[in-house]
């Protein structure tokens, strides 16, 4: 006769059993909530699992400045921001993109608002708030949460293996979708450690990348040896805001970038919205070449005329420092990085002077690690997925969010695509459990 089983074993051989009925979620992220709430609300039974204590991690530190939802600009603009994975986001968007990002907000009862960049936040600007509406629905529709189980690959005979501190459990779902971010902010969730598993699995997956990241910068006046900035710019303007700035860049395969907006000089190099909105170029070419060198505009409401003329007027007795600013407005960390890259005799010389501060050239040399940055690029790549977002290699295996090979800028485009990828891969699914239960003929 046989032991019994204790109560936690028991309760663990129950849930098992559950799930096996149902649809596994592996990331309560809101790629993996939003799968849940569509597979949910058509009364397939779901149960979401998470390395983590709770859920949405790091869609709460994304929100801690502003909960930035989505973006306002028109449709085939907002697309045109996912680069070369746009052709392929474009009918996941258009099914659920910005306003439908908006609707469903109002529909969990928040208002939203189009702030002066146009982005889009809710009124209150907290993600928690969203989060704890969210939670409640889907726990009202049947959703299944376990906490503190950390998914591990699979199990010799294909079982999906979970680790938790009860010890480790073995899932057979009726279908899985895997949700569990890219690599950025490990600590919070995203390690990035699925790679070498589906890898393992026959999935074509590419290797992650820092993207929406900072760059440290090198070869100051020359120096192609230095990197960083100098000991008295980093310790007097690190932690400041480049404003009302200009970045233009053209790789050496000929693509291009031009853009208005801020970013901030940190102790070794740039980071912020619009180092980011270049990052992806920036990157590649660093690692085509081994360095890139972007045109920074210190001034792009003045003409190159209006900036040349005002730096040649007669200064008397002032120095060039008052000049600047006298004439131009220039001083804080915008005239200290001309001195950063221009020598004295350029900055002595009216010509160059001007010309530096239209299109001051600053050298990037490498991109900041992958668990600085906010998202990543690479991943489950296109190829290896069917338009329903299932593995053609392992068939009831789903992929949503920044697990599939994408990137995009800050400004609500990651989350607006998590969403869009998590509802389709939730509607690959439910049309996988319809196909598969059918009976052959």
């Amino acid at each position: 006769m046989s032991a019994p089983l204790s109560s936690s074993a028991a309760a663990a051989q129950t849930t098992v059993s559950a799930v096996e009925d149902g649809v596994c979620i592996i990331g309560a992220g809101p790629a993996g909530l939003m799968a849940a709430e569509v597979l949910a609300s058509q009364g397939i039974a779901v149960h979401v699992w998470d390395a983590k204590a709770s859920v949405g991690r790091k869609f709460l530190m994304a929100g801690k400045g502003g909960m930035n939802l989505t973006h306002s600009e028109a449709f085939e603009t907002f697309v045109s921001r996912y680069g070369g994975s746009s052709e392929a986001l474009h009918p996941m968007l258009q099914a659920f993109g910005p306003q439908q990002v908006c609707d469903w907000v109002h529909g969990l009862g928040l208002e939203t608002f189009v702030g002066s960049s146009g982005r889009v936040f809710p009124t209150d600007m907290k993600a928690a708030p969203l989060l704890r509406l969210w939670m409640a629905r889907l726990r009202r529709l049947g959703v299944q949460f376990h906490m503190r189980h950390r998914w591990t690959g699979w199990s010799a005979d294909g079982a999906l293996r979970l680790e938790s501190e009860a010890g480790e459990v073995h899932l057979r779902p009726r279908a899985t979708l895997l949700a569990l971010g890219g690599g950025s902010w490990a600590r919070l969730g995203s390690d990035g450690a699925w790679l070498p598993w589906l890898a393992g699995r026959g999935v074509d997956v590419a290797p992650l990348q820092p993207s929406n990241c900072g760059f440290d910068v090198g070869g100051l006046q020359g120096d192609l040896l230095a990197k960083g900035w100098t000991p008295f710019f980093a310790e007097r303007f690190a932690g400041q805001a480049f404003k009302s700035v200009a970045i233009q860049f053209t790789d050496s395969q000929g693509r291009s970038f031009a853009r208005r907006g801020e970013f901030v000089a940190t102790q070794t190099g740039i980071e912020g919205s619009l180092v980011y909105a270049v990052s992806s170029l920036l990157r590649d070419e660093i690692a085509h070449t081994g360095a890139a060198t972007l045109h920074l505009d210190l001034l792009p409401a003045y003409s190159a005329e209006r900036v040349l003329e005002a730096v040649r007027h007669p200064r008397g007795a002032r120095s060039l420092s008052s000049h600047l600013k006298g004439r131009l407005g220039l001083d804080g960390v915008k005239a200290a990085v001309l001195r950063e890259v221009l020598d004295k005799a350029g900055m002595d010389d009216p010509v160059r002077l001007a010309q530096a501060i239209k299109a001051l050239p600053l050298t990037v040399v490498a991109a900041r690690p992958i668990d600085e940055v906010i998202s990543t690029a690479g991943g489950v790549r296109w190829q290896a997925v069917d338009e329903m977002l299932m593995s053609r290699q392992q068939p009831g295996l789903f992929f949503a969010g920044e697990m599939l090979d994408w990137e995009a800028p800050t400004g609500g485009y990651l989350l607006t695509a998590c969403m869009a990828t998590g509802v389709r891969a939730a509607q690959g699914v439910q049309q996988y459990l319809v196909q598969s239960s059918a009976p052959s003929l």
